[in-house]
């Protein structure tokens, strides 16, 4: 199956970030450069990620399909490699049912490979269907869905230019969505607003604000609670907006009474007064908002959930210059997410339980997907050769993980069937029975949805090299092979069109208006453009009041990571993870704050080594005031053999010479 494009082949939508800046492929020079009058980088410009965006994609490709054969992965045909496919899928799901199977998508992939891989999983009878970078984000978008209805950004780009006051929570845009920072946050600060950073660390984005609030690690949500209790304090709530949009109020207000401005801030490690400055500031707003990043994550969903209560008594939900924004990090996070690519969710957010979304969707695919969510991506790998007894992977490497690195040999050993598809050999494709090659970005088309709901059309600049095909074609070709399904579609037009019949988000779309310059969700049917502001009149749970949480596991200790009894060893931050920046082994820093390299005898420049319960890195310390004492921070690619899950607490001496 091809796609003849319709479209000028040397433009596309960068891969490097989910922000979605357009850019043109130089085939002279093999780099990228900006597109005047664009979409989202409307000015042309590029950050230096995105000019290298083509750098490096012919590095260690996959050619032909690979199949296992006496212990080593020998060159077939796609006919054999595709036959293997479907004989160990078929072959688990005979012996052990379609529970025991897991198919893992991922945000590199386009929106309709995405959505073809869920509809797959789903037609073979299981919800088993996850992308890992939904997990980034999984608490705030848990806590947004829950109580408002919707993960997505609740407002645009453009009209965050409009705020007043804006909260960054542990994330850091200044450096990893740059042009979205400037093109939103960056304008309004120079031109008055107040930017507040919450984070323990001062980075990029810090250099801009005008409140820095750098809480002990774990302290986020008592930071945000202590935020809330000094807006109380101050008598800065929205009254006209609690009592039309809200519920709950008066026994969340009975919750603040816990809290104590002056005592807490101690224990959260923060100065009382500028807990008040920075409360009077946003609460004092006409319009602020919030912006998230990965660093407010947490198990029990504590900090996204004292954010969402800020909002909501400060009454800013629901217009321009306002609202909860996660800004994610790779490209294609939200559009995995609007695909169903998750367990519990079919296109569109709807949740696997909602009887008419199973009705729509079956209309559609001929067979109605199960009712009870699958498993998430962390606990499918974890049950690897026990509970899952075969896995797809597409585009992702789960041999890499924070598991248990002593056991994940054998987690991948153990699966009766194991299939990759990408671009490259890796920790995965290492365990894998059949290996087929996937198509680079510079090689797909089709459509991606950036961080703030816009969808987006993807080019092709180049063809797949060898034998290799498009990872649609080949998606469609399984498809077809594992179900009594019709996949022939007339190229990632044909599945979009598909998906806006089962997606109420999409419902509107056109594949031709995408590609015009692109469209944004929510878009129903008959609409005339997608909505920037999202809740304006009623919440997109479709109610119009929004219910207020609980602080009182906040205001005793236990949310998450209120245990604070470190010791002598030292609380590890990292950003989170890219493949484009990072830096070398030999140039790769730690940054230390300047009492614990003193008391450390530690010197700036000098080698050190860094230890965890997993391993060992050796690294070159930075000491700064940037990071509060008791914590180190360093790049989350070179610390990756550290980190497991939950806080890592490391130890830290100069390194000895080892021998060359």
């Amino acid at each position: 199956m091809s796609d003849a494009p319709e479209y000028d082949p040397t433009t596309t939508t960068c891969p490097q970030c989910a922000v979605g800046c357009s850019l043109r492929y130089d085939e002279m020079t093999g780099r990228a450069t900006g597109i005047e009058g664009a979409r989202v980088n409307r000015d042309g410009r590029l950050c230096p990620k995105g000019i290298a965006a083509f750098e490096g994609r012919d590095e260690d490709r996959l050619t032909t399909p690979l199949v296992r054969r006496d212990g080593d992965l020998e060159p077939v045909s796609w006919e054999v490699a595709l036959d293997r496919v479907v004989d160990g899928i078929e072959g688990v799901r005979e012996r052990h049912g379609p529970e025991a199977l897991a198919f893992l998508g991922a945000p590199r992939c386009t929106n309709e490979e995405n959505y073809l891989l869920q509809r797959i999983a789903r037609s073979l009878g299981t919800n088993n269907v996850d992308n890992r970078a939904r997990s980034c984000h999984d608490a705030t978008a848990h806590a947004m869905e829950a109580r408002l209805g919707s993960g997505g950004t609740t407002n645009s780009l453009d009209d965050l230019r409009e705020a007043d006051a804006f909260l960054v929570a542990g994330a850091n845009p200044a450096e990893r969505q740059p042009i979205a920072f400037d093109r939103s946050m960056r304008s309004a600060v120079n031109d008055g607003a107040a930017l507040l950073h919450l984070d323990p660390r001062a980075n990029r984005t810090t250099r801009l604000a005008t409140h820095h609030l750098a809480p002990h690690p774990g302290r986020d949500a008592l930071a945000v609670a202590l935020l809330v209790r000094a807006i109380l304090d101050a008598g800065l709530e929205d009254g006209a907006f609690v009592a039309e949009r809200t519920t709950g109020f008066e026994a969340f207000a009975r919750s603040m009474e816990r809290f104590d401005v002056a005592a807490d801030a101690e224990r959260a490690g923060l100065d009382p007064a500028a807990v008040r400055a920075a409360a009077e500031t946003f609460g004092g707003a006409e319009r602020a908002a919030v912006v998230t990043g990965t660093g407010i994550e947490d198990d029990e969903g504590a900090t996204p959930n004292a954010l969402l209560d800020l909002l909501l008594i400060t009454g800013n939900l629901g217009k321009r210059g306002t609202g909860m924004n996660p800004f994610r990090g790779l490209v294609n996070e939200q559009g995995a997410s609007d695909m169903g690519a998750r367990p519990d969710c079919l296109p569109g957010e709807a949740h696997v339980s909602d009887a008419d979304a199973r009705m729509r969707v079956a209309a559609e695919w001929g067979v109605e997907p199960p009712a009870e969510p699958g498993t998430a991506e962390p606990a499918l790998v974890r049950s690897f050769g026990e509970e899952v007894r075969g896995a797809f992977v597409l585009g992702e490497n789960p041999a890499v993980n924070r598991l248990d690195d002593t056991t994940s040999e054998r987690r991948f050993a153990d699966l009766d069937f194991l299939a990759v598809q990408d671009v490259a050999p890796n920790e995965t494709t290492a365990y894998a029975d059949v290996v087929l090659p996937a198509s680079a970005w510079a090689e797909k088309s089709g459509t991606v949805t950036n961080l703030d709901r816009q969808v987006q059309a993807l080019r092709p600049a180049a063809s797949p090299p060898g034998t290799a095909r498009h990872d649609l074609d080949v998606l469609c070709d399984l498809g077809a092979r594992l179900t009594d399904a019709d996949f022939e579609y007339d190229g990632p037009s044909g599945v979009f069109a598909e998906m806006t019949r089962v997606n109420p988000l999409y419902a509107g779309m056109t594949f031709a208006g995408v590609v015009d310059g692109g469209e944004r969700w929510p878009l129903p049917a008959g609409a005339s453009e997608g909505t920037q502001v999202l809740h304006r009149e009623r919440f997109r749970t479709g109610r119009r009041r929004a219910s207020f949480g609980s602080m009182t596991a906040i205001a005793s200790g236990a949310a998450a990571g209120e245990d604070e009894s470190v010791g002598e060893k030292l609380v590890l931050l990292t950003e989170s993870r890219v493949d484009e920046g990072r830096p070398t082994a030999d140039d790769a820093t730690i940054q230390v704050n300047p009492a614990d390299a003193a008391r450390l005898a530690v010197a700036d420049g000098a080698r050190v080594a860094v230890e965890s319960e997993r391993g060992t890195v050796r690294l070159v310390a930075d000491v700064t005031d940037d990071v509060r004492e008791g914590t180190v921070f360093a790049h989350a690619s070179v610390v990756d053999p550290l980190v497991g899950g939950g806080r890592t607490l490391v130890q830290m001496e100069k390194s000895r010479r080892r021998r060359e």
